[in-house]
Formats: C-alpha cells, structure tokens, sequence
C-alpha cells in the first residue's frame, strides 16, 4: 500500500503538528501536494530498541517504536505519520544487503512499526536495522525456521519470561544475549502492572527495592506505553532481544493480576475492565514483534499460534488468560472442592480443538505445549490436606484432563510443556493424577524461573524441600532467577536451567544449576 493510500495529510497541517512536538520537521513533496513527515528528532528516536520474531522458513517480524520522549504523554512524537526504512541483510556488517523498504509509524500504533520480511533463504541467521531522518538504530540478529519438512540436526532455543523491572536487575537477559539461541520463548508477564514501590514485601520482610516502577498503577493506553517504554530502555532486555528472534505470548500482569475472561482480581465491572483490557492489547501489540495476524480487535488479540521446525519441533504456543473461566476456591490456596468444575475452561473450546488437533496431527519429532501456568498438579500443602495453586491448571481438572487424555490416548508423539509464572524452576512428570502416578508419565513438564520477579531467591526454601517431597512427580525444584536453554535432536531433548546467585546487585555469577534430558519415545526425566 502506497503512503498517499495509507495517509491523506496536507502540507500545513503536517507542519503545524510537527511544530507543536519535540522534533523539527521538513517535508518531502508528492506528487499531489500531499507530504510525509521527515524528522530531525531533537533526541535519539530509538531508545526502545529493536527486536524480531514469529520466524518462519523464509522470513520473520522485525520491530520497533519511535519515541524520543519514552516517558511523554506522545513520547516525544507528532500526532502525524512517519516513514521508517528498513533493511536485512546477510552479514553482521551489513556488506550484503537481501532486503529493505519502508513502513509507516503510525501515531495510531504509538509510532511502532512490524515489518513483515519474507523471500529469505531458510534456517540461517540474518541481521537487520532501521533508520528514520538521518537517525539509525542499532543492529539486530534474526534467524529464519528451518524449511517445511526438513531434517534438522539440532534446535537451540531459550526459555524467559517474569521480568518484574523492580525486583531486580536484568543480568539473566545479558548472559541470554550471550548464548545466542536459535529463538525465545517469552512465556509471558513482560512487564508488571503495579504502581511503584520503594519497598516490596519479600518472603522473609521488607526488602527495598533496586528500581522503581515509574508512576502509579496503569489503566490506560498512555499508562501501558510508558510501562513498556520503562522496560525496553532496559539495555540488557533490548541486548537479548537484539541477540535472537521471540516468540511471545502474554500471562496476566501485561494487563492485571490474576485475570481471567473478563474477571480481574477486584471484580470490576466487565465492561469498565474490558476498556482496560482493549488498552492492554493494543500496548501489547504495539511493542512486540508480532505478525499482522495478532493485531488487536478491541480486547481481543490473537496470541496462539504455532510454527514447525522442520521435522524436528513443533511449537504451539497457547493463550491461558482470554478465554478461561474465573479461579476456583475465591483464587486462593486453600482446601477447595471447586477444582472438579465441568464447565472449567483454561484455554476455550475453539483453542482447546485446535491445539489437540495440531498434536495430534503433527509429523515432528517433538511436540511443544508453549505456555504460562503449570500444569503439574503440585498438592502446595505437605500435611494430610490438598492444596493447589487454583491460577494454575490445577485450578482447571476438567480440562486438565481432557488435554493430558488426548495427548495419551491419541499418542502424540514425544509431547513436552514449557511453563513460566511461578518464579521458580520445576521439573516433572505429567499425570493424569499426580498423587497416584502410573508407571508411564504422559509428558514432561519445564517450568522455568522468573528473571527478576521474586528478587535474589535461594536454591530451595525450606518450604519447597517439604512440596518436593509429598510430590512424586516432581523430580527437581529451585528458587532462583534466570532462564533455561533447551538443546533438542531427533535423539535427546536437554533443558539446562541457568541461575544467578543474584540479581539485586550487577555483578550476579551466572551458572547450571541442574541438566535433564528426556530420551526421544520415553517421556521420563533423567540426570544429563
């Protein structure tokens, strides 16, 4: 689409409302008198970074947002369209030049621009950047899927997500950077809703805090793009997502705690919340490196999706927050006899239909279940009472069941669930009843530690130790920060969980806190 289809502004206006901004700006004449704003930004316009994702065999998202003035009401930006060129190249310095054009940053979209880049060769790693005026911003590292149907020798990819910005440092997005993975997969909870806080209430006291949210609790559209523009000046989050392509999915805090459908945590009224949730979505949107096909409708986005990896992976990444019935047991972990509700719904019909059968049609070696909260039914309570986490799958038996069914009954091949959301790491073996664990398990799961979310965290509270053990299924349990890489072949799928001994100061060591291996055709976890 050509700039006079996607924009009819006249020359006086475009000047007037680029004047009234923090840039100066010339115009450059069309054919029909009509202009396109050209910046000279007063400052650097890329402040947000660059990112890429949703890869795909001949090609992949690129992303960024011009704000000069990230934490501005219009963050430093005219009210007015603003053409961005792109390129991709395939060398890190930009010698040999596959592909570039130009987008439009829309103030509609809070200036951010998803380039959609196709016609590239398959499974190899691309570079790319951008420019505005005489502004560029600094290079990315992207990489393609494999080809539909190849034989791939290996897949290396990382595991991230709960990145609370005040609860720490981002020193595990640094050492990911470093690792330089194939893909992300950002589980979820990129940012945090909550206002700011000097202090926060860890789990032995106070404990101050290294950084403060900017402003208060956010509610709308400006409130969201501040947030986001708080976390992605960030150096260490936008040196990880320089270093790799994301997939992303969202959990709860991009919009509100714990919410579900239309329910959030303080019952608000469904239609007032569903405004902040349409003001969620489309910040959401805006500052990730999402395809077209995710553009918002109102409150509603389009997060699950999946994509292969030649024959060895299949990716199915799930949305657990749009289409779920509210908690059980008031949301709270205590002894409930909710938890067998029928009408439960985690993911929604159409979801639920659509996962099965892409698992149960899929010809990959491995079957990835990409999601947010854990599906291992954990009873949180020792003693002779079971208690569960009721946010979590565990919350949702009727459906539970219905997906770990399917997957046995209908032999997926080689099903594996990576997780996030409870700010540490786990790892076990899915059953139907984990009390009462059959000689077989139908899959394991990885739930992977926060980043930052929980602040410096111990190998394993007291507490924890006690859950392990009245947890068969549960094979390995640490309470660190940090992220996870997942090494996969035809033979072997290797999960190495990486811990800082801390993140409340800059110098955390990074090291390998534990590596499971999982022998393609046996679902079972076993010492790497």
């Amino acid at each position: 689409m050509s700039v006079l289809d996607c924009y009819a502004l006249n020359r006086r206006r475009l000047l007037r409302t680029f004047g009234a901004s923090a840039v100066t700006a010339l115009s450059m004449p069309l054919a029909s008198g009509l202009a396109l704003a050209q910046p000279v930004f007063a400052q650097y316009p890329f402040q947000l970074g660059v990112a890429s994702g949703d890869p795909w065999p001949d090609g992949f998202v690129i992303w960024t947002r011009l704000a000069p003035e990230p934490f501005e009401i219009g963050y430093g930006m005219p009210m007015a369209p603003v053409e961005v060129s792109w390129e991709v190249a395939a060398d890190r310095g930009f010698k040999t030049v596959v592909a570039k054009g130009t987008a439009i940053a829309p103030p509609e979209l809070g200036h951010s621009v998803h380039v959609e880049v196709g016609g590239l060769e398959s499974g190899r790693d691309y570079w790319y950047r951008f420019a505005a005026g005489k502004e560029r911003s600094l290079a990315g590292r992207a990489r393609t899927a494999p080809a539909i149907g190849a034989a791939v020798d290996r897949v290396r990819f990382a595991v991230a997500g709960c990145q609370n910005y005040e609860n720490g440092w981002y020193t595990a997005y640094r050492r990911l950077a470093q690792d330089a993975p194939d893909f992300v997969f950002q589980y979820g909870d990129y940012i945090y809703e909550g206002r700011g806080n000097r202090v926060w209430n860890g789990p032995n006291g106070p404990v101050e805090n290294v950084r403060q949210h900017f402003g208060s609790e956010i509610y709308t559209l400006d409130d969201y793009r501040r947030r986001y523009a708080q976390y992605k000046m960030d150096a260490d989050l936008q040196a990880a997502h320089a270093a790799a392509p994301w997939w992303v999915v969202w959990d709860d805090h991009e919009t509100d705690n714990n919410w579900a459908g239309e329910i959030d945590q303080d019952n608000t009224d469904p239609k007032l919340f569903n405004l902040r949730r349409q003001a969620a979505a489309q910040a959401y949107y805006e500052n990730m490196p999402l395809r077209a096909g995710s553009f918002p409708a109102g409150a509603a986005i389009q997060i699950y999706r999946r994509q292969a990896y030649g024959q060895l992976l299949q990716l199915n990444l799930l949305d657990t927050r749009q289409f779920r019935t509210d908690q059980p047991c008031g949301d709270k972990m205590v002894v409930c006899g909710a938890l067998d509700r029928p009408e439960a719904e985690m993911m929604g019909a159409r979801q639920e239909k659509w996962l099965i059968e892409g698992l149960t049609s899929s010809k990959s070696t491995w079957n990835v279940i990409a999601q947010q909260v854990m599906m291992m039914d954990l009873d949180r309570d020792p003693g002779p009472d079971v208690v569960v986490n009721p946010d979590s799958w565990a919350g949702y038996r009727t459906p539970r069941a219905r997906i770990l069914k399917a997957i046995r009954d209908r032999k997926v091949v080689n099903p594996v669930v990576l997780t996030g959301d409870e700010h540490q790491n786990f790892a076990g073996e899915l059953q139907i009843d984990g009390s009462r664990p059959e000689a077989r398990p139908i899959a394991p799961e990885f739930v992977v530690t926060s980043i930052s979310s929980g602040g410096d965290g111990v190998d394993q509270t007291e507490q924890y130790a006690k859950i392990q053990a009245a947890n068969p299924q549960l094979k390995f349990n640490n309470s660190q920060r940090g992220y996870a890489i997942c090494d996969v072949t035809p033979k072997t799928w290797t999960t190495e969980f990486k811990v800082l001994d801390a993140i409340t100061r800059r110098d955390g060591v990074l090291t390998t806190r534990k590596k499971l291996v999982v022998e393609a055709g046996d679902p079972h976890l076993a010492e790497a």
